[in-house]
């Protein structure tokens, strides 16, 4: 298992025996790519007339369901190009299983951990250390010895070695050697890839291939290959669990901002409790200035009469005659309280009257008491309109 360590470049590289072991490392939010065994895939080599790029991909997958001896839908395949020219394209196609694939990763599946590639083991090495030319790559995987032909980075032939045995190698590497080369492969390798763990080999392969074995350990960080073997039914659980996801940070979010809120609401609540009870301090200690004023008020709105022009009676009835319309409205009688006053009069019409309460109403200097005519005027036998005005003090 190879993971970035941190954000300075560095890889941090553990060996795990099984994927139970990896699925203990990883989180559900973890980016990650899955490496298939060569034993699980089926790779082809198919050389391909060049058409339009548009209907490239569609007749390679004609091409691939023809060579597989499975129906479309048990499987998951993808391709890569090797090499085009103008009139011929090389592929390397490959093929995965789903009950197959299903099957090794579901120590993963069943803990929700869905990887975002899933590609070949043996294509990213050749990524990695070979990505031009032909190259002949040998490394274990697990208790067997694999080895891959490669072309430019990408896997064209994979056989599995019986043995790592010098002798048993000795045969079989001739044999992928002449399978290479009924293919059409270059089988000179001038390149050769042989796993750190596989060192004791060396000489033999050397042995075998006129070219030099190259020592290669998988601390080498693997490059990104196109080549991607993901089922549809896990690229649609990978985007539904990307939106619940989503979701529960948005939730997250929300709840993180309703807490916000509400906590800002409290704390308004508190300063605003605080605030009442500063403010019900300060009256209860300015109550017996508050209680004083009051009654100086009260005091003065009883003496008002006394010593208030607005209300001698002199002045008043002096008011009182200016509003007269017309000799023809008479006062009879007057009254005065502390606080109300009564005039009764005569007119000879009720239009007098109603003239006599308008003036009075407006009078600049009666405007210390709202008047009002309770009663409409009451004609007397005389037919002379007979009328009482009260006012009250504002």
């Amino acid at each position: 298992m190879l993971r970035s360590a941190s954000l300075n470049g560095t890889w941090d590289v553990r060996a795990l025996q099984t994927l139970d072991e990896v699925a203990a490392l990883l989180k559900p939010e973890d980016e990650f790519i899955l490496g298939l065994p060569i034993s699980a895939v089926l790779a082809q080599r198919f050389r391909l007339p060049t058409v339009d790029p548009t209907e490239f991909a569609e007749m390679v997958r004609i091409q691939i369901e023809k060579a597989l001896p499975f129906s479309p839908d048990e499987v998951t395949t993808d391709f890569e190009l090797i090499e085009q020219t103008k009139t011929d394209s090389v592929i390397s196609a490959v093929a995965v299983r789903n009950d197959q694939l299903a099957e090794l990763a579901a120590p993963l599946i069943s803990r929700g951990l869905i990887p975002r590639q899933v590609t070949v083991y043996a294509a990213q090495r050749a990524a990695t250390h070979a990505p031009q030319g032909n190259t002949l790559l040998i490394y274990p995987e697990g208790e067997a010895l694999v080895s891959a032909v490669t072309e430019n980075g990408k896997v064209s032939l994979t056989r599995t070695l019986d043995g790592g045995e010098a002798a048993k190698l000795r045969t079989d590497l001739p044999q992928l050697a002449l399978s290479a080369e009924l293919q059409g492969i270059n089988a000179s390798f001038p390149k050769i890839l042989l796993d750190e763990t596989c060192f004791e080999l060396r000489e033999t392969v050397q042995g075998i291939f006129s070219s030099p074995a190259e020592i290669v350990g998988i601390e080498t960080p693997p490059a990104s290959v196109r080549l991607n073997l993901l089922p549809a039914s896990w690229r649609a659980r990978r985007s539904q669990l990307a939106r619940q996801a989503e979701w529960r940070k948005r939730l997250v979010w929300i709840g993180g901002a309703y807490g916000a809120v509400l906590l800002l609401f409290l704390i308004y609540l508190g300063l605003m409790r605080f605030e009442i009870g500063r403010l019900g301090r300060r009256i209860a200690a300015d109550a017996p200035q508050t209680e004083f004023v009051r009654a100086a008020e009260a005091n003065w709105k009883a003496v008002a009469p006394a010593i208030d022009p607005h209300y001698y009676p002199v002045e008043i009835l002096l008011h009182l005659f200016e509003s007269l319309p017309s000799q023809e409205v008479r006062i009879t009688a007057y009254n005065q309280s502390a606080q109300q006053i009564s005039i009764d009069g005569e007119a000879k019409t009720p239009a007098q009257v109603f003239e006599f309460v308008d003036k009075v109403k407006k009078h600049p200097d009666l405007r210390a008491f709202v008047f009002d005519l309770p009663t409409p005027p009451r004609i007397l036998s005389n037919d002379r309109a007979q009328f009482r005005l009260e006012g009250k003090a504002r």
